[in-house]
């Protein structure tokens, strides 16, 4: 598989991470992160662009959407960034108050519009929803708008979802989408699949390491399965879509779990591919998955993982990343253009002539 890599932005004075991808209509690349002071210090946030007019090769210098956060009583965390149906490009971001800092059920999500590709925005709208890192503006296949979120619920990390029907005018209550006395579930990624069917990826949050969780929809969002295990071990901020061949494609931090000993935690960065069926299916045994490698942060204190990514014109995959690596102590945006092997792509399956089954491995097995 043919991975090239490309520095976003790397600014040696600012922490850069927590990055999403968009294409605009005009077909230029839109990367959003936060620039802060560190991962765990949030003295100074603020949201920044860059802009990519040749494929994500090179990138404009970052410019500002928000306002810089120092001594203000909030700071921003988490942005993301879609492409909506009717043209413009909107940006959710969580805003978390200082004051009761550790409450996500306090934070404000606020939207920014753009109607001109990203050149100028909108002042910022409250989105209903509350709770930390928040999903896309995601448009499911009826036209309903569905926004998410989580924060603590009865002792565990919970991920709530609220929608319009109106494009936006109006919103139902935050409902409990994802929610488990044994887990802590959060960073749900939605992802349309067809007719009235939704999945919602989960991160896992206890730190031991656990799948990738899911919940399914088959009414739009309306109403959800109870969790359940999906075959990516260790996974970090799930960010999932459909490919033009009808496939799904996942980028993830990898974090096995276990102490913090030899730089251990967020070093790895995975992608996957897999399939609607895999991600309808009702156990975990029944979900195939190709995980693939997508980077390693050498830092000894590494941090990476979350993540953004579309299907560019020519199929191949453009991901933005942020990774410590070789930016020393700061955090920095790394692109990533990736070419599926053949190998990589659907063919027909053959099939047992006795048993009917696809593996070749079987004692039974004939072309």
């Amino acid at each position: 598989m043919n991975i090239e890599k490309f520095t976003v932005s790397n600014d040696p004075d600012f922490y850069e991470a927590w990055p999403d991808l968009t294409i605009a209509p005009n077909g230029n690349l839109l990367c959003v992160f936060s620039e802060c002071t560190s991962h765990c210090v949030r003295s100074y946030t603020r949201i920044m662009l860059a802009e990519s007019a040749d494929g994500g090769r090179t990138w404009s210098p970052k410019r500002p959407i928000t306002e810089g956060t120092k001594d203000l009583e909030y700071y921003y965390n988490c942005p993301r960034i879609s492409t909506l149906p009717d043209g413009r490009v909107a940006i959710i971001v969580d805003r978390i108050p200082r004051v009761g800092e550790g409450s996500a059920d306090l934070t404000e999500n606020v939207v920014y519009f753009s109607c001109d590709n990203g050149k100028t925005w909108s002042a910022p709208e409250t989105l209903p929803i509350k709770g930390i890192v928040p999903d896309k503006y995601r448009f499911l296949n009826n036209g309903r708008i569905a926004l998410a979120a989580h924060y603590s619920f009865e002792g565990r990390l919970t991920e709530f979802i609220c929608c319009s029907d109106d494009g936006g005018k109006s919103w139902s209550e935050p409902a409990i989408l994802a929610h488990d006395s044994r887990y802590h579930l959060c960073e749900a990624c939605l992802i349309p699949l067809g007719g009235n069917n939704v999945v919602a990826l989960l991160r896992e949050n206890s730190g031991m390491g656990y799948d990738c969780f899911k919940c399914v929809s088959t009414d739009n969002g309306t109403t959800w399965s109870a969790p359940v295990n999906f075959p990516l071990p260790g996974c970090h901020r799930p960010v999932g879509g459909l490919l033009r061949d009808g496939r799904c494609f996942i980028t993830y931090r990898f974090h096995h779990g276990g102490g913090c000993g030899m730089g251990a935690g967020a070093q790895n960065f995975f992608g996957a591919l897999t399939d609607c069926d895999a991600l309808m299916a009702p156990d975990r045994k029944s979900g195939g998955v190709r995980i693939i490698p997508i980077d390693h942060d050498r830092a000894l204190r590494a941090d990476t993982g979350y993540s953004g990514w579309v299907q560019m014109p020519d199929d191949s995959l453009y991901v933005v990343n942020y990774i410590v690596d070789d930016a020393v102590t700061l955090g920095q945006i790394r692109g990533y253009r990736i070419q599926l092997e053949e190998a990589y792509r659907p063919s027909p399956l053959k099939r047992c002539a006795n048993c009917n089954c696809t593996k070749g491995f079987c004692k039974r097995f004939k072309e």
